[in-house]
């Protein structure tokens, strides 16, 4: 699991954080200013410049993007997602992919709870929905963003042969325990090298919530997919005119009018 160092390193900011976060909600500036009290004495905390530029963002002060850019300053990888946020104080996203490293870790911690967390709690049936529109035997399939497989439960009765590539090792850690996939392997699907046609189904069920331009994987699955292959993955709905959208939950939302053009 990353690291993600959520304290300081020093025991007054600290206690000046934590005064800061009992008074966000009834006195938000004054909570503002014992944040910035706090980054005084530890000037590169990327986690305190974080909590400043939400508490700015949300309670409509000034200051949040800068406290953002001090937090990407501080940690350059932006395991907090700050440039999401920023992008949210914007009228257009400018960033067209949630950052790899925060996607990394957030998954990362939520290995162990997540199929209870989308399962038991949210009524999560995105891999029977793709199951349902998929009829015979699909032969060698690739499941991009497979999580701990939960997509995969559905796909293995169908296929003689089915990988898995996640970018979160604690996630693949738990799709190994399931025994569902011939392969695991770690990988970041912003980034994938081109490959042969070797594919006859590739899916992705709630992975593109984090990839806002689709134009490259799908350009990578076009060339992946044998004859005839399929590519069957889920999106949340956007019904505005742009392609796509970055939501406040900052993940991606795609419009149907936006991927008919872009597989067509």
């Amino acid at each position: 699991m990353i690291p993600l160092q959520m304290s300081s390193g020093d025991l007054i900011a600290d206690r000046r954080a934590y005064y800061a976060e009992a008074l966000a909600t009834d006195d938000p500036a004054a909570a503002c200013d014992l944040y910035l009290q706090a980054l005084d004495l530890a000037p590169d905390w990327a986690a305190g410049w974080y909590r400043l530029g939400v508490l700015r963002a949300d309670h409509g002060l000034p200051g949040a993007a800068e406290a953002f850019e001090r937090a990407i300053a501080s940690d350059p990888a932006d395991r907090l997602g700050a440039a999401l946020r920023r992008d949210m104080l914007r009228d257009r996203a400018l960033g067209d992919t949630v950052p790899t490293a925060f996607v990394e870790t957030l998954f990362d911690q939520y290995a162990a709870s997540f199929d209870t967390a989308l399962v038991d709690r949210l009524d999560y049936r995105a891999p029977q929905l793709l199951r349902a529109g998929l009829n015979g035997p699909q032969g060698r399939v690739l499941d991009l963003g497979c999580g701990t497989g939960l997509m995969g439960a559905e796909l293995r009765p169908l296929c003689t042969y089915l990988e898995g590539w996640d970018i979160s090792a604690e996630m693949l850690r738990e799709a190994e325990a399931k025994a569902l996939y011939d392969h695991l392997d770690k990988r970041d699907l912003s980034a994938l090298a081109p490959v042969d046609a070797t594919w006859d189904l590739v899916t992705a069920a709630d992975v593109f919530a984090y990839l806002g331009a689709l134009e490259r994987i799908t350009a990578w699955v076009s060339a992946a997919l044998r004859p005839g292959g399929r590519f069957a993955f889920t999106v949340e709905a956007h019904d505005g005119p742009e392609p796509y959208h970055l939501r406040p939950s900052r993940r991606f939302a795609h419009s149907e009018k936006g991927l008919r053009d872009l597989l067509d």
